[in-house]
């Protein structure tokens, strides 16, 4: 129950934000409501694939996603853990590119 329950908590803490905006047409520099709920879904995809890669700790690693493009950023402990997290965030449905911005400390 406590694991339902925690799991609906963080959907309605990442899709919350969403619903509140309404509908909102798509500028150059703001995303539609749709665009947006399409992108947290993605950041959701990755946070997940990273969490379930036992080579990665998914607490150094911060993902934000943006028209379909990934953004990594934070620490990791080699330069292979940082490249492994590229390939696993551009495996996942929907991502059009990645940014890696992770910084081996």
């Amino acid at each position: 129950m406590n694991k339902t329950l925690r799991t609906a908590a963080v959907a309605l803490a990442l899709i919350g934000p969403a619903l509140a905006v309404g509908a909102c047409a798509e500028t150059q520099t703001r995303e539609s409501t749709g665009a947006y709920i399409d992108d947290t879904a993605i950041t959701t995809k990755v946070k997940a694939a990273i969490l379930q890669d036992p080579a990665l700790k998914v607490l150094q690693i911060k993902v934000t996603t943006y028209k379909n493009v990934v953004q990594l950023s934070g620490f990791v402990d080699t330069s292979q853990m940082k490249s492994h997290a590229g390939t696993v965030a551009s495996q996942v449905a929907g991502v059009t590119s990645v940014n890696n911005d992770l910084m081996v400390k």
